[in-house]
């Protein structure tokens, strides 16, 4: 076994990548962010025992957010990059320490160190090969080292995971100026209980709840980034038809990066095109606003091999969505913030002038006619018409809502999600967000009395927009969400889907298909605790599903 690595849904043969990853990481890649998780663990000990007696590091807040969405499915790929967050992650370590220790002393409080997690206490290597070697030999880095049951194992995991997604939100948030102690709090107390071998299942279970319940705040506070930076979204026809001329495709989830390159692109002539989770973007005032944001190439992230190949155009990567460049587009391509590919130029301190002078030398794209495809019905606009949506529901022209959404992702099956919107009865609308949604957002569904029957919330994080749609309905009908006629029927690929599907869970929402397949890390008897729980349930066959979901017969 070179590596180990399942944290996402396209692990080889359903079990577990081994010798190299399906997403393209390579054995010391994965060792080097082993490593890092188990640094960031040791450090959530000392920062969570630091917390007890009032003493707050904001580095170590901020390290455990920024080192855990590092390593992301899809972000980076760079053993140069990881080797520079392991040395920063020691300096942290040492930096947390020291400030637990005197906390102790000032606090006149006794301590044993000695019964610390060695995690707590661990000094990085300084070099690639000493950390390849830990990796292999440290307990707690690779599944099957754990010195715990299957079950506490796979609760571990899910937990980890949940944390990772939501690191993801914390730091799009924190990048537009929003913070919340409580969050940080949650992440160094969830990082400790990874450490503690006494922890039984019930333990878990409520720590794989609460990290569902603070995702829920985590996203809220995004959700406040993202309106208060650009205005609420708003309906919005995005044009798929590329014009002639210089051209720059963003992609990944960070709305400020965008922001500064439609900023440092005025008057250039280069255009900027959304790719994959960036489309929302469109809907937001703030961004809609810049005339040289030209529309939206492209479809999911999983494809841009194909689509970006011998592209005359620079295609700057902002988040979890990098795969290996092809030769015809690698020195087109720019990454920054956390995303890292080997040999491709990161961008610091979002200073995109490279990249325009890329997109000036490559000549341009030349004029394709397009589709339009609809995005901004955030929860703002879905609530400013919800009088119509319930007086639809009354009248008997809406009979069910389904929420379609969810990552998508390459392995065979995903064509599920496709049927299932393509065959779903008039009376049927569909909510959608996150890249899911490309498998059918070009379909015209048309609407009723005016709703359109495809309504596409946002970017993945948008789920909290759902979340708020789904309380106002069943508000509206006087009863819980469970009880309306609302099915969600989701797809997952990495740890963001895992952090949303433990905040649905904490909300108490049942009945919930997922798909194309269950994930590895859930073992079996805690698959059986959800299934008992929660009414979880992996995706059949769209005809059966949809039968049994409209409970109408398909023709």
């Amino acid at each position: 076994m070179s590596m180990f690595c399942y944290q996402c849904e396209q692990a080889a043969k359903g079990t577990g990548c081994d010798r190299i990853g399906v997403c393209g990481k390579k054995p010391d890649v994965a060792e080097l962010q082993d490593i890092l998780v188990y640094q960031t663990k040791g450090i959530g000990y000392l920062a969570h025992e630091a917390r007890k007696l009032g003493a707050v590091d904001s580095d170590a807040d901020r390290f455990a957010v920024e080192a855990l969405f590092t390593t992301v499915t899809n972000v980076n790929f760079d053993t140069d990059r990881l080797m520079q967050w392991i040395v920063k992650a020691e300096s942290i370590r040492q930096k947390t320490e020291e400030l637990l220790r005197k906390t102790y002393q000032a606090k006149r409080v006794g301590y044993d160190d000695e019964t610390w997690p060695v995690a707590a206490t661990y000094k990085a290597p300084s070099t690639a090969a000493d950390a390849s070697r830990d990796a292999q030999t440290i307990a707690g880095i690779r599944p099957n080292s754990e010195p715990v049951n299957e079950d506490i194992r796979s609760l571990r995991h899910i937990l980890l995971y949940g944390l990772k997604g939501m690191a993801a939100y914390a730091d799009h948030a924190f990048i537009l100026g929003k913070e919340d102690d409580t969050i940080y709090a949650f992440f160094h107390e969830a990082l400790s209980a990874l450490t503690d071998d006494t922890l039984d299942v019930s333990a878990m279970v409520d720590l794989n709840l609460r990290c569902g319940s603070t995702n829920i705040r985590t996203m809220e506070l995004l959700d406040e980034a993202n309106t208060s930076t650009y205005g609420h979204p708003m309906p919005t026809t995005v044009s798929t038809t590329l014009r002639e001329g210089p051209a720059i495709i963003v992609t990944g989830h960070d709305l400020l990066d965008l922001e500064e390159l439609l900023r440092q692109t005025e008057g250039t002539g280069v255009n900027i095109y959304t790719h994959g989770e960036m489309l929302p973007a469109h809907g937001y005032p703030g961004l809609k606003k810049y005339p040289h944001l030209a529309g939206h190439f492209g479809t999911a992230w999983q494809n841009q091999r194909k689509e970006f190949d011998n592209l005359p155009a620079a295609i700057l990567f902002t988040t979890n969505c990098i795969q290996e460049p092809k030769e015809s587009y690698r020195a087109n391509v720019f990454t920054t913030g956390l995303v890292a590919w080997p040999g491709v130029l990161h961008v610091e301190n979002r200073d995109f002038g490279p990249v325009i002078a890329k997109a000036q030398a490559l000549g341009g794209l030349k004029k394709t006619e397009g589709k339009t495809l609809m995005t901004g019905f955030a929860r703002n606009a879905v609530l400013g018409v919800a009088d119509k949506v319930v007086d639809a529901v009354k009248a008997g022209k809406i009979k069910h809502f389904m929420l379609v959404g969810g990552c998508d992702g390459a392995k065979p099956g995903r064509n599920y999600y496709t049927e299932l919107v393509e065959k779903a009865p008039e009376d049927t609308v569909i909510l959608t967000l996150a890249c899911g949604k490309f498998r059918f957002n070009h379909l015209d569904l048309g609407n009723i009395d005016g709703i359109p029957r495809l309504l596409d919330i946002g970017q993945c994080n948008d789920a909290y927009s759902a979340v708020k749609i789904a309380q106002a309905l069943a508000s509206a009908f006087n009863c819980s969400v469970n009880d309306l006629p609302l099915s969600l029927v989701l797809s997952w690929y990495e740890q963001k889907a895992v952090a949303i599907l433990l905040s649905l869970f904490s909300l108490g929402i049942k009945g919930i298909r997922l798909g194309p397949s269950l994930p590895a890390f859930v073992s079996p008897n805690v698959l059986k605790v959800l299934v008992d729980t929660f009414d979880i349930k992996p995706v059949g066959t769209a005809q059966e599903d949809l039968k049994a979901i409209t409970g109408s017969v398909l023709v």
